[in-house]
């Protein structure tokens, strides 16, 4: 009887490996097949003067303050001095004071128009940081082929690319089929309320119905996917929310010198410890699941087994994206308690405590199931849950990677760049796009930036630059965008 067992148990396990060798031998690329196209010709070091140009600029976006109105003068005199043809033939239209909404007529005006979007505005320089820049934040300065600067990725490369694509374009005589609209906000950095969201409404008074919105998000990462020796492009289908709760303990005031057993301060380090050890669970639906889908065929042998395999090896995978807080991110909602406040004195028990904590919702929660959990986690009546005012958002919709619009991007980007893998991801932060979210079913993110491991602490950090060589692949992948987008 044992005997019979044990070969019952080893013949499932032999069917079991058989089943997963077989999935991973048999999984295939679903990489677009792209024809070689002759590159663009791109005088890179004319482009990257007036990225520089645009640089110095100092459209600088602060919480509470007021836009510098003389810096977005000076970056829209530039943009009309430097694209003619943009500024004369399209239909301009100045939204929020400083937004842009560029129209390029279709010639079949009855489809669905596509939107590329990106913004002006760049975050500010950290007080006391400037002398660690290896070149002056606005400057600008084209050095060691860089264009160095605030805004030399996050945005100012796309906003110069789709310019000069667009302005080659219309000098070469193409002639978009359907209606191209370019969308650049002036307040991306701190939500965007007087330019994308302005623009969106306006397009939806005019009853403006989108194929897709690109705006900008991930980027193409190089060396930085584990087991990936490719670099890879990934296009966000979806945002994270955005929610910052407070939690306000209830305790005893009086002196330090007779505390009771429990504090305010007590409590509330209580609750925080219970809703770090207790994290959202992960999720592998999703853009995961579409990223593992594009990114596992093309790596070695053991992450395409595990990879084909989710259903027998899930919990490694999650184990190992768990592992690091870049893709633990990726999966899940997470939690980050980011400022505490309670007495104004040392030996001053406070009545209160409160401490504020900022989630980055994954699409598969919503801002009500995160207050639910939240509440159901810390399971104490003495500390008040509070939505705090200001910025909240849900997760935006999942976009398809089964439409016309994913794969006219996934082969715009392999046109521009044959050697990149194309995969979905999720964007941890937030853009612009979801403002457009109401006029079009699809809308992605994804900006042509050449992203290696030591780049990432650049975006909005200290030496921000782009390279000569990445700004060509700007200006090439637009142009095959609004080619294949606008036939």
């Amino acid at each position: 009887m044992l005997r019979r067992a044990l070969a019952l148990v080893a013949l499932l396990v032999f069917a079991v490996v058989a089943v997963a060798l077989a999935r991973a031998l048999t999984l295939s690329s679903v990489q677009v097949e792209v024809e070689a196209v002759e590159p663009l010709a791109v005088d890179g070091e004319a482009v990257a003067r007036r990225l520089g140009a645009a640089i110095s600029a100092r459209t600088i976006s602060v919480d509470g303050g007021e836009l510098d109105e003389a810096a977005f003068a000076e970056l829209h005199a530039l943009l009309e001095a430097s694209y003619p043809r943009v500024f004369a033939q399209l239909g301009v239209e100045r939204i929020g004071r400083w937004g842009l909404l560029l129209t390029w007529r279709g010639a079949q005006p009855d489809l669905p128009a596509v939107l590329l979007a990106a913004h002006q505005d760049v975050v500010p320089v950290a007080p006391g940081t400037e002398e660690a820049w290896e070149q002056p934040p606005f400057s600008g300065r084209l050095a060691e082929g860089y264009v160095w600067g605030r805004g030399a990725i996050d945005c100012k490369a796309s906003l110069i690319g789709i310019l000069e694509a667009t302005e080659g374009l219309l000098a070469s005589g193409f002639v978009p089929q359907r209606t191209l609209l370019l969308a650049f906000g002036q307040d991306e950095e701190i939500g965007g309320q007087a330019g994308a969201v302005q623009i969106a409404a306006k397009l939806k008074r005019a009853g403006i119905q989108l194929e897709f919105v690109l705006d900008e998000g991930l980027v193409i990462t190089d060396g930085i996917v584990p087991g990936l020796s490719a670099p890879a492009a990934l296009v966000g289908l979806s945002e994270k929310g955005y929610l910052s709760l407070d939690l306000v303990a209830a305790g005893e005031g009086g002196h330090s010198s007779m505390p009771p057993r429990e504090t305010a301060v007590g409590i509330l380090a209580t609750g925080l410890a219970r809703l770090q050890a207790e994290p959202f669970p992960p999720h592998m639906d999703g853009p995961s699941a579409g990223m593992f889908a594009a990114l596992g065929p093309e790596m070695g042998f053991s992450n395409k087994l595990a990879f084909a395999n989710l259903w027998l090896l899930g919990g490694v995978v999650r184990g190992k994206l768990a592992a690091k807080p870049g893709t633990d991110a990726s999966i899940r909602t997470t939690t980050a308690p980011t400022m505490l406040s309670a007495s104004s004195k040392e030996n001053v028990l406070p009545p209160s405590a409160t401490a504020t904590v900022n989630f980055r919702i994954h699409p598969s929660d919503d801002i009500a199931s995160v207050i639910e959990r939240v509440e159901r986690v810390l399971a104490d009546e003495r500390i008040r849950v509070e939505r705090r005012p200001g910025f909240n958002s849900e997760p935006s919709p999942v976009s398809s990677t089964e439409s016309r619009a994913w794969e006219v991007i996934g082969r715009s980007i392999r046109e521009a760049a044959p050697e990149v893998i194309v995969a979905p991801g999720l964007v941890l932060g937030a853009t612009d796009g979801r403002h457009y979210t109401g006029l079009a079913d699809d809308v992605y993110r994804f900006a042509p930036s050449w992203v290696k491991p030591e780049d990432t602490a650049r975006i909005h950090g200290t030496d921000e630059r782009v390279s000569v060589d990445n700004l060509v692949l700007y200006v090439r992948f637009y142009d095959r965008l609004i080619r294949n987008a606008a036939s």
